[in-house]
């Protein structure tokens, strides 16, 4: 299981940025039922993200492969986390990614759907309730959707889907700032129908292109990824250092 999340977790950031969403890939039905091995730590007070709207530039080793249009919006004392995610990677065919993710006011996923196409269509979509996650993937091949459904150890899940990276936006509010050091959270990564864990600590404030940040590291076993936020909590830049890709906001 936990071989399986590193995988997907690094397809996010790194194997992304060169190939069509793993999903349109996948061949095999999944296993109807996981549960990820660690329990996260008691639920602290969070703040929801505020409004936003912005783009951000996807760099590899600093050269621009694609771009990502977000948007935050209120939906009564919800929020509504949308995304669009282009890559033009060199000698790879276009990639298009499309999500939608809803959180409650305590920080808890409530539905999340998503599309994604390059050489093949595909798209999904989850429902979450006190824990559970009922998943449908479609790969846009004729044949039935696969259903999946997934319990995890607490409601509040991070998201964390191919190409949409704006979703680190909520790993700020997942993370209890005021207790600091290592903290474990549940995870599913959709496109994939991967649960599993990861773990996030702040790095404190850093500085990086005129401009200083609150950062977090989040880790697997096989990637480190930081992310920045600024004085608001709003999410302005991932990076992972070991493949040189940077989606930063401009």
């Amino acid at each position: 299981m936990k071989r399986q999340l590193f995988a997907g977790t690094a397809a996010v950031l790194i194997a992304a940025v060169f190939s069509a969403p793993a999903s349109a890939q996948t061949t095999q039905k999944p296993t109807p039922v996981s549960v990820p091995a660690s329990a996260p730590r008691p639920a602290a007070p969070i703040s929801l993200p505020v409004p936003d709207k912005g783009t951000f530039h996807i760099l590899l080793g600093g050269v621009e492969v694609g771009t990502e249009q977000f948007e935050t919006s209120a939906a009564g004392s919800a929020r509504v986390l949308r995304s669009e995610t282009i890559l033009r990677a060199p000698g790879q065919p276009e990639t298009r990614s499309i999500g939608e993710l809803r959180v409650s006011a305590d920080g808890a996923p409530l539905a999340y759907k998503w599309s994604a196409q390059a050489d093949k269509k595909a798209s999904g979509a989850v429902e979450f309730k006190a824990g559970a996650a009922k998943t449908i993937l479609d790969l846009g091949n004729g044949k039935d959707p696969y259903q999946s459904d997934f319990m995890f150890p607490s409601p509040r899940v991070a998201v964390l889907d191919n190409n949409l990276y704006y979703q680190y936006a909520l790993v700020a509010q997942l993370y209890d700032w005021n207790a600091g050091g290592s903290q474990v959270f549940p995870v599913l990564i959709p496109q994939d129908l991967t649960p599993g864990t990861i773990a996030i600590a702040s790095l404190g404030p850093r500085s990086v292109e005129g401009g200083t940040f609150d950062v977090l590291r989040v880790t697997t076993a096989d990637v480190e990824i930081l992310a920045y936020y600024d004085g608001r909590r709003r999410l302005m830049r991932v990076d992972v250092p070991a493949a040189m890709v940077s989606i930063v906001r401009r």
